[in-house]
């Protein structure tokens, strides 16, 4: 009687548990997304201030020592030799890969045009996703995704007058890294915590990033500024840690596809941070672009 009564009452939770992880997932992968939409008009601040390999060197070690810090106090164990291999991923990807391609393409393209690389991001990881993991998920899902992706696409390149430049090489080059940081992250964040995998993953690159720093801070000239300053430690601790802490958890309590969607929402955040922040403009078609995203959100959370 005991045990059935212990069952009856345990079936609730078991099925009222996963809900609850969903919603608060959602909830941390959305502030996930707005911290990586603060990153191009945070980006474009530190320009003022160092040079590009100075900025993306920097802003790696800034936010090593900070990860680095929080393993040493919680003491972290050191994570499983299995899982070194996917850390890699995410260390190429998204802590050197994507914020070098990124900024180098900022010197010479405004923030709305690079704004392109973040409209495509979420269906280039839904894709490295199903090939990964063997996700499969549904084919309303799929339309959905193209949609968004397409009225990004289209919005932000009519922003930028459609002109195909080096920095698009740029951009398409981090898009690839990215997604595939973001993919291998997403998958680790499931067996470990998701501050976690983004702090061994800045931890490794530290034999990568001191030596870069001092070397790229010797050539390139330094203007110390407020904004230069204010930018680098926002994509220092904002995007390249806090940002990616919340988004890794989002991900392993949501699943890679639908949390990467939530993501068809930065480029128009972007534009907002750019126009307040930057002083850029853009036309009336936001708010129209803005309501179809969100429908193309909405279809496939319910997908």
């Amino acid at each position: 009687m005991r045990a059935q009564s212990s069952a009856t009452t345990a079936s609730p939770i078991a099925v009222s548990a996963p809900r609850e992880s969903r919603g608060l997932g959602t909830v941390q992968a959305a502030l996930g997304v707005v911290a990586f939409s603060l990153t191009f008009p945070a980006t474009a601040w530190g320009l003022e201030s160092f040079g590009p390999w100075s900025l993306v060197a920097v802003r790696g070690v800034l936010a090593a020592l900070v990860a680095g810090g929080c393993l040493l106090a919680l003491r972290v164990r050191l994570p499983a030799r299995r899982h070194l291999a996917g850390l890699a991923v995410v260390a190429a990807g998204v802590v050197l890969g994507f914020p070098m391609l990124t900024t180098l393409a900022l010197q010479t393209s405004t923030t709305a045009h690079a704004a392109v690389v973040v409209g495509l991001l979420p269906l280039t990881t839904a894709v490295f996703s199903a090939l990964r993991t063997g996700a499969r998920p549904s084919r309303r899902f799929w339309l959905a995704a193209v949609a968004g992706a397409a009225a990004v696409l289209a919005f932000t390149v009519g922003q930028s007058g459609g002109a195909l430049t080096t920095a698009d090489g740029y951009l398409f080059g981090a898009l690839l890294v990215c997604a595939a940081g973001y993919t291998e992250g997403g998958r680790l964040a499931r067996v470990m915590p998701g501050w976690q995998v983004i702090g061994w993953a800045l931890v490794l690159c530290l034999p990568l990033t001191v030596p870069a720093a001092a070397l790229a801070l010797s050539y390139e000239p330094v203007r110390l500024s407020g904004h230069g300053v204010a930018g680098l430690v926002w994509v220092a601790l904002g995007s390249q840690f806090l940002g990616l802490v919340v988004w890794y958890r989002g991900m392993a309590a949501i699943g890679i596809p639908r949390a990467s969607q939530l993501q068809l929402a930065q480029p128009l955040l972007t534009l907002v941070w750019s126009a307040l922040l930057l002083g850029e403009h853009f036309t009336v078609a936001a708010p129209l672009t803005a309501l179809a995203v969100l429908v193309c959100i909405a279809v496939t959370q319910r997908s």
